[in-house]
């Protein structure tokens, strides 16, 4: 009676199925395009995590010790992202073509804040984007993405600011930076030639 009932516990009716789960077994229609699994941020994960993605990528399978092993009948198309916190293993590199992306133009950039947050104005957004790419120009430890980006313009805003100037910039530095030795880079140059460039570049 005990081993029926835990039979009928560790059979597929309980089992959830997660993203890696649902990429691999699919839905078994070969007429679907394969799903696309996507693994952020990877150089995050333990050693363990590591471990279990070299199966799913060498044999497009999953095992669950009780209930066997999910073969991909269509295999998943599976794109890792990393910011490169840490190297991840050379076998789990070997299995990866890699494409280095970089940060956006200017009107890009703009166009994304615009985007995002559409709260921001037209002009807040290029003189915004116009800082941060400034920034990224000096060498920081930690360079603003495009994330830090629409954080800043949408604190701004919030704000009620439709400008940037050198009193805006020094009391709002911490949404775009994270770390004090930027920070104090950025401060030491003077806030006066990046509002310039910001301006200029946001008409």
């Amino acid at each position: 009676m005990a081993a029926a009932v835990e039979d009928e516990l560790f059979s597929e009716r309980f089992l959830v199925r997660r993203p890696l789960l649902q990429a691999i077994a699919g839905n078994g229609d070969a007429k679907v395009a394969p799903p696309v699994l996507l693994i952020d941020e990877v150089d995050r994960a333990d050693d363990e995590f590591e471990a279990f993605l070299l199966e799913i990528l060498s044999d497009y399978a999953v095992t669950v010790p009780e209930l066997g092993t999910f073969r991909a009948d269509t295999p998943p198309v599976v794109v890792l992202t990393s910011n490169r916190t840490r190297d991840v293993h050379d076998a789990l590199k070997r299995r990866c073509l890699y494409h280095w992306v970089e940060h956006p133009d200017f009107e890009r950039e703009v166009a994304i804040v615009r985007l995002r947050a559409p709260e921001v104005g037209e002009r807040l957004a290029r003189q915004v984007a116009a800082a941060v790419q400034a920034m990224r120009a000096m060498g920081l430890y930690k360079p603003p993405g495009v994330a830090e980006t629409i954080d800043w313009a949408q604190a701004l805003a919030a704000l009620g600011r439709t400008d940037l100037d050198e009193s805006t910039i020094e009391v709002t530095l911490g949404t775009v930076l994270k770390y004090r030795e930027d920070a104090e880079r950025v401060g030491a140059g003077g806030l006066g030639p990046l509002v310039a460039e910001a301006v200029a570049r946001g008409v």
